[in-house]
């Protein structure tokens, strides 16, 4: 029995030296971390994805196939403690930056992870440089975790597809005229570059990145990844058509210039125009204004008692008389 007994206290003081010092954890401020017990993630009851405002941007088709539980997240600090059966799984949700033309898969591909390749509608073939800004979602970590098995590959996979498919289908968003003075609507006027796409993407490149952002908002729900922000700096299209592009950028430059100058020197003919119309105004008023109150002060002195106006008539012709050097009478017969 004793022998027994001092087995049993060194496999006991065995497990505690091996164990228990091993069961501490930390986690870090930009980190977070989910505990399995046995493989199985330690959930809240029986609430999923579904039941949050992740869900919100997937459609009725995606709500079906991405339902993932919620877990219980364990954030930063420490020291915490698991048993030799619970496992700790800890991720980074720092923001992180990553090329877009980046391939898990294949890094030799898109020319070594550089330039993402893509077909306007066009059919003209155009890289594309830019980077995408993302995050591990601490509200979807079961998704991340354990939901896929490359959820970054994923992501990428799902931008990749997204952005070429806007790419293909993207057509610049109609100018809306504006009211008011100084505005121009011209129906004969046509852009030299209409039906280029390329142009229309260069010169639209922030509405593309605001519509990337948009389409990618369900990658949270999706795989657990948020992505903050997509950045396309540039796209490029190929060399056989980049002169015919210049110049056909130079002329729309050359036809927009004519067109603003015309445009200016219009505005500066109206407004002299409306300043010349108010003068003349002015000018007649003044003149106006001292006949006016001077019937109405005739009409008062006729009305006060009529032989006075007579009287006016007669002080204003001696008046005249006075300042003239010839008169002519006519002869009385």
């Amino acid at each position: 029995m004793l022998f027994v007994g001092s087995v049993l206290v060194g496999v006991a003081a065995w497990f505690l030296a091996r164990f228990i010092p091993a069961g501490f954890f930390t986690v870090d401020p930009n980190e977070r971390a989910v505990k399995t017990i046995l493989g199985r993630a330690q959930r809240l009851g029986t609430a999923t994805t579904l039941d949050t405002s992740l869900a919100d941007p997937l459609r009725p088709d995606e709500r079906e196939r991405y339902v993932y539980p919620q877990v219980r997240v364990i954030g930063p600090g420490g020291p915490y403690f698991k048993w030799p059966w619970e496992r700790v799984h800890k991720v980074s949700v720092a923001t992180e930056t990553i090329n877009m033309a980046k391939d898990f898969e294949d890094p030799s591909a898109n020319s070594n992870g550089t330039i993402l390749q893509a077909v306007t509608k066009d059919q003209l073939d155009t890289g594309l440089e830019g980077q995408i800004r993302y995050r591990v979602s601490d509200a979807n970590l079961y998704a991340y975790l354990f939901g896929v098995k490359n959820p970054i590959g994923h992501v990428m996979a799902y931008f990749v597809s997204v952005v070429r498919e806007r790419i293909a289908d993207f057509e610049a968003p109609k100018a809306i005229p504006v009211a008011g003075a100084g505005s121009h609507e011209m129906p004969g006027e046509t852009s030299a570059l209409v039906g280029i796409s390329i142009n229309d993407i260069r010169k639209h490149m922030r509405s593309l990145n605001e519509a990337m952002e948009h389409e990618c908002r369900s990658a949270e729900a999706r795989y657990g990844v948020v992505l903050d922000a997509s950045l396309i700096t540039a796209i490029e299209p190929p060399g056989e058509v980049e002169p015919a592009l210049a110049a056909i950028n130079t002329a729309h430059n050359q036809v927009s210039s004519d067109i603003s100058l015309a445009h200016a020197r219009a505005d500066q003919r109206i407004v002299e125009s409306r300043r010349a119309v108010e003068i003349e105004t002015l000018k007649a008023q003044t003149e106006v204004s001292p006949l006016v109150a001077l019937a109405e002060q005739l009409t008062i002195l006729k009305n006060h008692e009529p032989g006075v106006l007579q009287t006016y008539v007669r002080n204003v012709r001696l008046g005249l008389y006075a300042r003239s050097q010839h008169a002519i009478v006519p002869e009385r017969r």
